[in-house]
């Protein structure tokens, strides 16, 4: 995988994206969001219909079966739209739609054997990498919750494992301990701090895991990379109105999603900052966003589910630094990367803010405590 984003400046670009336009021109093609996985870009047309749409370019060294990310797309999709057929949300609420080419697939390969798709694009809508406040942070939680709500009646072997291994910390410690195996460390300060902060953390790792093992909490169908930049606000009223990124919605625990929203939501200074030693965790914001996402979706939590809060938060922060650490030390073969040491910055917010969370144990079990 190339580290930075091709920006589409061929014909080439032009001729993939009018596979997926039955009507109207092609009249401009920009790179679009800030993806650390797939090349994404925002297609505008001249169609009185559909003004715009995303063009994707899957990246097949990370999802290896685009296919079956595809028919996932599909099913969730499908099932979705039926169900607020039947019992609307009384609120603007979209699902991105997969386009079809215009011979009726969802996907076309070009000459290079790259996979691309096509998604509808959320009109009127924005996206932010921080929260600002409490309102919004109640409405990240909402569509949180709104996602799950919509799909809890969704088995999950109906949907395929599309990435083995995603979000299983005890599997990514393990690669870690492989990559520091057969690496020659340069350390410095950072790097050591690093390593040590992983090294305290070890027997953490696998403790969803080990509640999924033993019955604790249940398999269920997750979004995957619930991150705050992935729901959609309406730009006039400012309400949530769409979770978009769906190409992790697969089988697992809805602690995943909880964990990384908050550890996402809850940054106020952004998980690409490199003012990393002054990161921390905001308990105000986390407050907001349990309070959106109970809303919606205390009907199918169990008392469980409640117990395991706050280790879902510890633990995504740590999970998501663990592997920008081991990315870093492979030489950066995983995530894009905008300079050398940029995947360890990412590692080193996620291990401040871990700490952050750790240091506010109490708080935040507080908090959980008086919303059950």
């Amino acid at each position: 995988m190339t580290e930075n984003m091709i920006v589409p400046d061929t014909d080439n670009f032009t001729n993939i994206a009018e596979q997926f336009t039955p009507q109207g021109r092609v009249t401009d093609i920009q790179a679009f969001g800030n993806g650390n996985i797939n090349d994404t870009f925002l297609v505008t047309l001249n169609s009185p219909d559909i003004q715009h749409f995303v063009l994707q370019r899957i990246n097949t060294h990370v999802f290896r079966q685009p296919k079956l990310v595809m028919q996932n797309m599909r099913i969730y999709t499908e099932h979705v739209y039926q169900r607020l057929q039947k019992t609307p949300v009384n609120r603007r609420w979209e699902v991105p739609r997969v386009l079809l080419t215009q011979d009726h697939q969802e996907y076309c390969i070009d000459e290079a054997g790259s996979f691309w798709r096509a998604i509808s694009f959320i009109e009127s809508s924005q996206s932010f990498d921080t929260l600002k406040d409490a309102s919004l942070a109640r409405e990240i939680g909402y569509a949180l919750g709104t996602f799950h709500h919509l799909i809890s009646d969704l088995p999950p072997e109906n949907l395929a494992d599309t990435l083995a291994g995603f979000h299983i910390t005890p599997l990514y410690l393990q690669h870690y301990q492989q990559v520091l195996a057969k690496t020659s460390v340069q350390t410095s300060p950072e790097v050591n701090y690093g390593l040590q902060f992983v090294s305290d953390r070890t027997t953490f790792a696998d403790i969803l895991e080990n509640a999924k093992a033993t019955g604790k909490l249940p398999l269920r169908l997750m979004h995957g990379d619930p991150k705050i930049n992935n729901v959609m606000f309406d730009m006039i009223t400012g309400k949530a109105v769409s979770v978009i990124d769906l190409d992790t919605v697969k089988p697992g625990l809805v602690h995943y999603d909880i964990g990384d929203c908050l550890r996402s939501g809850c940054n106020p200074a952004g998980e690409e900052t490199e003012d990393w030693e002054n990161v921390y965790f905001e308990p105000e914001l986390c407050q907001g966003i349990l309070q959106g996402y109970l809303a919606v979706a205390k009907a199918f939590l169990t008392e469980n589910d409640y117990i395991y809060i706050y280790d879902a938060i510890r633990l995504i922060a740590f999970e998501l630094g663990l592997r920008f650490f081991a990315d870093y030390l492979a030489g950066n073969v995983y995530f894009k990367t905008k300079y050398p040491e940029h995947n360890l910055i990412r590692a080193l917010v996620q291990f401040k803010l871990t700490e952050s969370i750790e240091a506010q144990a109490t708080t935040i079990d507080q908090i959980i405590q008086k919303m059950k």
